[in-house]
This record gives C-alpha cells, structure tokens and sequence, in this order.
C-alpha cells in the first residue's frame, strides 16, 4: 500500500510562460520551487503524479547532522535552520521537532567510527555526544539492555513525511509559483543550443531554465537528452505499528532496527541500508560505475525481481515527445514491499523495544531508493545543454538535507552566492573512479 499522504489540490492548466520550470514534486523540487518563488522567480512545479507520492512519503523522517558525510555536512546544518522556517513562513506544520538523534551500539568498531565523526564535527560546529556505557543505557532505557556506547545529537530531529512536501508545496502556490501535478514533462526545447521550453503531456510551456529534480527518473530522463547520469535504485521495504506504546525515543537507530514517531503517535520501523536490487539495463550500464558502492555494502542487499523493469523508471529506450512515456504509464512508483522483510523488522523492534508488542502493525510500503556510485547528490547546471540543471541521487538522504539543496538550487538558477560550495555535488566527479569515495553514512 502506499505510504500514508496527505493530499492537495493545485491547479490543472499550464501557464503560458515562466522563467524555470522544476521536474518533480518531491523534497527537493518543492523546495526548489519555494525559495525560487519566494525570490520572485516566475516557477513551475510540474508532477507527473501527486506532490510527495514517492520517496518524500516512504523515508523515516530524519533531519539529521549526526553520522553524516562530511561533504553532506554543511548541506544538511543549513537544512535544519530552513526546516525551522517552514511553519512560521507558511502558516503550516510539516512536522519538524528537534528532538534529537540517538544511536546505540554493541560493536566496539562501529563505536570507534561514531567517536571519530564526533571529532571531526567539533571541527565543524556541530555538537554531538559521545554515550558512556552507562550514558546510553540511560538513554535507551526503553530496550531494557545495558549497551556499550552510543551518540546523541540533541539539535537533529525529525519531521513529518506525510505532510512536509505537501505544506511546503502549499508555501510555493502562497508566493506566486504555479503547481501541477499529474503532468509529465516528456522533454525539453531548446533555441540556439540553450533551453527555450519543456514537453509535456498537456502541451508546451516555455521557459529558460529547467531543475531536474525527478528522484529514481533522473537517469531515464537525461538519457532522452544524451546526458550520462549514473544512478541506481534500491527498493526499500518499511512499515508503520499503531499509536499505543510508552516510553520509546522519537528518533532511534541501532543495527537491528531504527525508529522513529510519527505524526499520528505511531512508529515507522526499518533496517537500515537493508535492501532488495531490482535488476534493470539501466543497472547493466551503470553496473562498473557502482562496483565500488556494491563492494561495501553486499551484504545488507539482496536481490530482486521483476518489479523494477516493469515500473519503467530506469529504461534504457528513446520515447518520442508526442505519444505517452512511462511516466505517465506510472504516475507514483509504489512497489510491493519484500514480506519477509517487513515481518523480520517487526519482529527485530519488538525485540529491540519491548513496548512495540502492545501494538499492531499499521502498514507497510515499499519504494525506490536512487543513489549516485559515491552516495552523494549531483546538483550541478549542465555544460552540454545550458539551462538545464540536475539535482538528483540524494541515496537516502534527501529528506532531511532537502531544503539545503533546494536553497543551493534556487541560488545556482539566480546567480546567488551559494548556500554551501557546490563543487562537490558536480556531475563531471563521477566520471572519476569512486573507488575509496563511497559514503560511509
């Protein structure tokens, strides 16, 4: 089923013209849109399904320093500052709480990994814990265990995927932008070499940018426009347990299961970096590129199915402008979660956390998780075809550092100075070996 969502109503018609069109309606789109609009940018979100549907719904939530790659680090602090803004700015709550992140571990090596990112954050500003044995017994008090160490960060949080995108999206239509969702962009025009305009499936609409902010579709799509984007989903399988249990940390990750509150009292439950790779010829293309990503984790993934072929967001072929694409075939990718895999992380949080028996499983859902060889994002205005920026292959962590990519987003298509240096989000860096460069958070 898919992940719980709240949905909006926008509009059903093109404008004319607008200054930049955004290609997708997830976190990092919606942002995108909102600080261009907030700017007095003529924008355009255009959805070829609903705003949200995808992997903005199905993630845990976190917004989260702690444990972060250090060239996602100042991204992700300058998004909790923005995540902050949101409800006073638009008169809405997207469910963001600094409650704070906390890990827990048994394993002498990843504790040593955990102190040693500690130190390096001090370097950085960011203030986070490092959890005595006792310290963390204290704290994660709700497993009934004594655990040997563990990290705290107090100023991260979580907020509230069920609703942020679609408030935020709310915050874009407030501030003069244009929305609409179940349009498919098929392509893009150009003039002398630079963007003049977008395709889509209720006609043209001209404009002089384009963000391609379209998540696990990003590849399929630049391939239309001969750019070699390597990306690569996993799906991913989550679930929800009903409101009821006592006492359980809002935000909690372990090796055998993390946690974390939701909107409704409930808990979403899932393995982290647990996985099943659905087989595509995007994958077969891209197969060297991510050796080095498959190398380190191997053995939280597993293999797929079909499932990936048949939802169309990593084909290899050509479509033409005029006739239907599978973007339209597949407005909101919504795969069927792996069963086993739901049933062994309820079983792991109601070991892990003894209150968890009182409640049922609520739902479960699957989803596409797409990632760049090296675990970072690419956000990065192309050389080949000016006008045309890609920001895409976030590897999980979208979410939380969204409004930081949206900020750095609207600053790259208006000339601004930078949120963050965005050298190291660029395209041309996979090109490169990633061999010794994966993220290890």
């Amino acid at each position: 089923m898919p992940a719980p969502l709240l949905r909006i109503e926008t509009s059903t018609e093109l404008p004319q013209q607008v200054d930049v069109v955004v290609i997708g309606g997830g976190i990092v789109g919606t942002t995108a849109a909102y600080f261009l609009a907030r700017r007095g940018v003529s924008v355009a979100l255009l959805e070829k399904g609903i705003v949200g549907g995808e992997q903005s719904s199905r993630n845990w939530g976190w917004c989260r320093q702690q444990n972060r790659d250090a060239r996602e680090l100042p991204m992700a602090t300058k998004a909790l500052e923005l995540w902050n803004r949101f409800a006073d700015e638009i008169g809405d709550d997207v469910g963001f709480r600094r409650c704070g992140l906390l890990y827990l571990s048994d394993i002498e090596a990843e504790l040593d990994g955990w102190a040693s990112w500690c130190r390096f954050a001090g370097t950085q500003g960011v203030v986070s814990h490092v959890l005595s044995s006792k310290e963390a017994t204290e704290r994660g008090q709700a497993t009934g265990r004594i655990w040997r160490g563990g990290v705290f960060s107090e100023s991260d949080g979580i907020a509230d995927p069920s609703r942020a995108v679609p408030v935020i999206a709310k915050g874009v239509v407030q501030a003069g932008g244009h929305i609409v969702q179940n349009c498919a962009v098929r392509g893009v025009l150009t003039e002398a070499g630079h963007v003049s305009g977008v395709v889509t499936e209720h006609g043209e609409l001209r404009c002089s940018q384009v963000v391609m902010a379209g998540g696990a579709w990003a590849s399929s799509f630049c391939h239309q426009l001969g750019i070699a984007f390597p990306q690569a989903s996993v799906r991913a399988s989550i679930l929800s347990v009903e409101p009821g249990a006592e006492g359980v940390p809002d935000a909690l990750h372990t090796e055998a299961a993390s946690i974390t509150r939701r909107g409704d009292g409930g808990y979403t439950l899932a393995i982290s970096g647990r996985a099943n790779v659905d087989p595509t010829l995007q994958q077969l293309r891209f197969a060297s590129d991510f050796l080095p990503m498959f190398a380190e984790r191997w053995r939280i993934l597993t293999p797929g199915g079909l499932q990936g072929i048949r939802a169309g967001h990593e084909t290899r072929r050509k479509w033409a402008l005029d006739t239907s694409t599978p973007m339209e075939t597949m407005r909101v990718l919504d795969p069927k979660p792996n069963q086993s895999m739901l049933r062994d992380t309820l079983a792991r949080g109601r070991q892990l956390l003894p209150a968890l028996k009182a409640v049922e499983m609520q739902a479960g859902w699957g989803s596409y998780i797409d990632s760049t060889p090296d675990g970072v994002p690419v956000i990065d205005p192309s050389e080949a075809l000016p006008g045309f920026l890609l920001a895409a292959g976030f590897s999980g962590h979208g979410f939380g550092i969204g409004p930081g990519a949206g900020h750095l987003i609207a600053d790259l298509v208006t000339g601004a100075e930078p949120i963050v240096d965005p050298s190291q989000y660029s395209l041309a860096r996979l090109k490169a070996s990633s061999w010794g460069k994966v993220a290890e958070f």
